[in-house]
């Protein structure tokens, strides 16, 4: 799918990946609902870009998924609506033993609820115009290590969530993309929640030597034009996981338990 003149509804679009797709997406002609939770921040945004009159603004909070559907309901989508890109999310570090299910929970109520409500609110509107849903994963939802638990658990859980509606959705022309980016230079970590719910407050070391974040939105949108089921976008130990685990499970296993691969 080519996404100029394409309407586009982008869900955590203020800041990291979310932001540098924003950019990459209107530069190439899309027309974006820019959504995140502050509003201020997404108006900066849209100021910012080189095609803002193009552009809507609907905040929204995706950890408070049974606001979504009236969201969705008092959004103007009569020009139709021909992706979504479910990017916004949250994510956690620290031992599993040590984290309350009240983070768990935390984590997997934004990353999975959230957007599988969201998605299930707009999927009338992708049917009529047979689109595409573009689910921003992560190698987290294919391989797990050290110290993310909740979020590797939320990204498995939606990337086996849309596998199912991939295949269901097929029959009304809606096509299903699973991305899954591994280390990018983003506030990711920053943002994470720890054991303590609090945010973690710093950029990883891993985070700060990986992809940038524009470098990552353009190799999403190429996936888009291709029409990938699913597609893994990184460099080093981070983009090869998946195979290393799916090939050589048990050099995979001695390697996570030593080295955090994620």
């Amino acid at each position: 799918m080519k996404v100029q003149d394409k309407h586009i509804w982008l869900t955590g679009a203020s800041m990291g990946i979310g932001e540098a797709l924003a950019r990459a997406l209107d530069a190439q002609g899309a027309r974006l609902i820019l959504s995140a939770r502050s509003a201020d921040k997404l108006a900066v945004l849209r100021a910012s870009l080189k095609h803002p009159q193009r552009h809507k603004i609907v905040p929204l909070d995706l950890s408070r998924a049974e606001t979504l559907p009236d969201v969705v309901a008092q959004t103007d989508l009569s020009d139709g609506l021909d992706m979504l890109i479910n990017n916004g999310g949250i994510s956690q570090r620290g031992p599993a033993a040590q984290t309350p299910l009240s983070v768990q929970r935390q984590v997997m109520e934004v990353n999975y609820f959230g957007t599988i409500c969201l998605t299930q609110a707009l999927l009338p509107a992708l049917r009529q115009n047979q689109g595409m849903l573009v689910n921003i994963a992560s190698v987290a939802g294919k391989v797990g290590g050290h110290g993310m638990s909740g979020y590797a658990a939320s990204k498995h859980a939606l990337i086996g969530y849309m596998d199912c509606l991939r295949a269901e959705e097929t029959h009304h022309g809606v096509k299903v993309l699973n991305v899954c980016p591994g280390f990018v230079q983003t506030n990711i970590s920053v943002n994470a929640l720890t054991e303590s719910g609090q945010p973690y407050g710093e950029v990883a070391k891993s985070i700060a030597e990986g992809i940038s974040a524009a470098d990552c939105a353009q190799q999403i949108i190429l996936a888009i034009h291709k029409d990938k089921f699913e597609v893994v976008i990184g460099k080093g130990l981070s983009a090869l996981a998946p195979y290393i685990k799916r090939w050589f499970p048990n050099f995979f296993f001695r390697l996570s338990v030593r080295k955090n691969i994620r």
